[in-house]
């Protein structure tokens, strides 16, 4: 069985550089690394309208600029497979076969679901079709057939419900699904990249995300307005590095050859918080450091977006391609379950010869 990696994102927005340390660029890494067999990656417009089913040109303007931030961060079509969920009709029976093996109990105790419904304000008023969305998932996983899938620590809760459906499908039924793992990021302050202003995570709502696709200037502006140590009020005060966003950014970022570029007066990151702790550090030094690591690292892919924006009927045609060849990949897939569940009647030609034998015995 070949190594197959399966991940994608909700369309509701432009991507933002907390998608990129919690997935993209871990994506681009193990596409080039030659380790895997196939990689699909999926835009997974169906899910996003179980919370937008009211706003659903949301979802159709933002297939596009997702498209766009995969291809600007390196995503390469030929050695990847980018396709849109909604496209894929298999995923949708195969939900439906799933739903047999999960109680409505058992999502409930879900608690990536727990908090995105109260996230949501849903309360009692939550649509059955995201209510469900953890069995959506393990069929996006499960069609590919995928052994790995890359996520931030959020969404653990979700991959291990998967392999719930797929012990249980396999217990029933005989082993047809493949159980897959989960691939956290390797770099604790990549699981999950506050908002600039110091919240849990970054929201369109709460204006605290800085986007792949932002200029340079807006970059600045976010980063020199970002939350540090309230207590910090003088370049003499001693700072606090735990809760400190900037910090937290560096981590994610930071490479011991940016200081060389950027601030040759320390070797590495663990000079600056001692400083930074020791007191003597402004946060505007920092801040402006911090700028110009994520100027390097944003600008190659503001650069190659500007070249996809150029090309969007091609953008489209990776799109419809993509989408062509996994659907292909679930409709197998799909066959193998339906003959598991002996549910391919039309292809089963011992049950058609048995029951023809079994009635003209009666005659």
């Amino acid at each position: 069985m070949g190594k197959i990696i399966l991940t994608g994102d909700r369309p509701t927005g432009k991507l933002h550089i907390g998608h990129y340390v919690g997935s993209l660029r871990r994506r681009v890494e193990l596409q080039n690394s030659g380790e895997f067999d196939e990689i699909f990656i999926m835009i997974a417009d169906a899910q996003a309208l179980t919370d937008n089913a009211d706003n659903p040109e949301k979802v159709r303007q933002n297939i596009i600029e997702v498209a766009l931030d995969y291809l600007a961060c390196g995503l390469d079509p030929k050695k990847c497979t980018l396709f849109i969920q909604s496209q894929i009709a298999e995923l949708t029976e195969l939900s439906f076969y799933y739903m047999n093996l999960v109680t409505v109990s058992r999502l409930q105790r879900n608690p990536t679901v727990k908090s995105e419904i109260t996230m949501r304000n849903f309360e009692t008023s939550i649509p059955v079709g995201f209510f469900t969305y953890p069995i959506s998932q393990a069929a996006d996983i499960t069609a590919f057939k995928a052994t790995t899938v890359p996520v931030g620590e959020d969404q653990e809760p979700m991959i291990e419900q998967t392999r719930e459906i797929v012990r249980k499908f396999n217990s029933v039924y005989g082993d047809a699904l493949v159980e897959p793992d989960i691939l956290l990021p390797d770099n604790k302050a990549c699981l999950r990249l506050p908002g600039t202003d110091g919240k849990a995570k970054m929201s369109k709502s709460l204006g605290n995300c800085i986007y792949l696709s932002d200029s340079e200037e807006d970059v600045k502006k976010k980063v020199m307005s970002m939350f540090t140590d309230p207590n910090h009020l003088q370049v003499s005060d001693p700072g606090e590095i735990e809760g400190n966003t900037v910090f937290t950014y560096l981590d994610a970022f930071c490479k011991k050859e940016d200081f060389e570029k950027y601030l040759p007066e320390y070797k590495n990151l663990d000079e600056l918080k001692d400083h930074y702790k020791r007191g003597g550090l402004g946060d505007v030094k920092v801040k402006r450091f911090l700028n110009s690591i994520l100027q390097a690292e944003l600008e190659p892919i503001r650069k190659r977006r500007k070249e996809y924006e150029a090309q969007i009927p091609y953008v489209f045609q990776i799109l419809k391609e993509g989408s062509i060849k996994a659907s292909e990949k679930a409709a197998a897939t799909l066959k193998d379950v339906k003959e598991a569940m002996k549910i391919n009647y039309f292809d089963d030609l011992e049950l058609i010869e048995e029951q023809a034998k079994k009635y003209q015995s009666q005659e």
